[in-house]
């Protein structure tokens, strides 16, 4: 952000601003319009996502949508999670690298399956599997 200063010789000059000497409001980004920011997709149904922080992680709630409905498609998965399509992708490329995810082409659709007897990923929970955390959220 550029200021003019009035030099001791009367002369007005552009200076660059460090943004130190203006505060920053809430929502405000260095750099990049409010148009440029990453926005999530709008979804007429299903249900409200929660704001700021959750337990889970967006790659548990992607493999939690896929083993509940397998051949969902990924840009619905990603309304149902509250994260772009591009994420999901993402996600879904990470789980299948990892052994949590398979995929299987069905003519033009991909029908997806989750390896439950995967243990999770964390020293803290490695007891524990992939289905016993998909049992605990669907009862």
């Amino acid at each position: 952000m550029a200021r003019s200063t009035k030099a001791k010789n009367g002369r007005t000059t552009a200076r660059r601003s460090t943004g130190a000497s203006k505060p920053r409001t809430q929502g405000s980004s260095r750099g990049r319009s409010s148009s440029a920011r990453s926005t999530l997709p709008a979804s007429t149904s299903g249900p409200e996502l929660p704001r700021g922080w959750t337990f889970l992680t967006n790659h548990a709630h992607v493999l939690i949508v896929l083993y509940s409905e397998p051949e969902l498609v990924l840009r619905e998965v990603a309304l149902r999670v509250g994260i772009t399509e591009r994420a999901v992708q993402r996600i879904v490329h990470e789980l299948e690298e990892q052994g949590f995810l398979r995929r299987e082409k069905v003519g033009r659709q991909n029908r997806y399956e989750v390896v439950t007897e995967k243990a999770l990923r964390h020293s803290l929970e490695s007891h524990r599997s992939i289905g016993d955390l998909i049992s605990l959220i669907h009862g």
